[in-house]
């Protein structure tokens, strides 16, 4: 299975073209929470529309302000694409998990306190194959440009520790982008804008045998 993997697009999304495979993951900041276009949700909607692709996998991230709004009137925020907020997909045999909690960012959407963020990992599926989310694990790819700070989660590093997910998707720190591996997970920062919000990188392309394995 073809899994293509973007994050921090910004409302820049257009300049990645048209992707192809069989699932889409975004791993949130499709807005760009400094200025606020209130079409910016639409305009991402639009575009997963024109993508070719099985199912299109989202979750939110910091800027994503217009997303967190719609999810507190209750209203559905994609039309084109699965939206997951603390919630499984599975797709061939593959159980997907995104969720769009962080932490350090008080004011800025799905900003969560500590305890919040331990109770929200908390229901992240023993069984989960991939996992989205928008926060990095602590001191995995979770470096800014000063790269003497590390922003990541550990209450989220707890539970991936624990859950053993295959593949742990995310974003957020643009600095970090890459994909790092231990004996258990792939773990892949997926930002594909630098420090101004310009995209400087083409979506990650991950190729997973189909299947369950579990959580292991």
């Amino acid at each position: 299975m073809r899994v293509v993997v973007i994050g921090d697009t910004h409302g820049k999304h257009e300049d990645l073209g048209i992707l192809e495979g069989d699932v889409l993951i975004h791993c949130g900041d499709f807005c760009d929470g400094f200025h606020r276009n209130p079409g910016d949700v639409r305009n991402i909607d639009a575009w997963f529309a024109r993508q070719r692709f099985e199912v299109v996998l989202c979750i939110g991230g910091n800027h994503d302000f217009g997303a967190e709004d719609r999810t507190k009137r209750g209203e559905p925020v994609l039309e084109h694409a699965v939206w997951l907020l603390d919630d499984a997909c599975v797709h061939r045999g593959l159980k997907f998990y995104g969720s769009p909690w962080l932490p350090h960012l008080q004011g800025w959407a799905f900003y969560l306190s500590s305890d919040g963020l331990r109770e929200k990992w908390s229901l992240i599926p023993d069984d989960t194959d991939v996992l989205i989310t928008h926060t990095p694990p602590f001191g995995i790819l979770d470096q800014p440009r000063s790269r003497n700070v590390n922003c990541g989660c550990a209450h989220l590093l707890e539970r991936v520790r624990e859950v053993k997910p295959r593949f742990h998707l995310f974003g957020h720190n643009h600095a970090s982008a890459g994909i790092e591996e231990d004996e258990s997970t792939t773990f892949v920062n997926a930002s594909v804008v630098d420090s101004s919000l310009e995209v400087v990188r083409s979506a990650a392309v991950l190729d997973i045998p189909a299947g369950s394995s579990g959580g292991e």
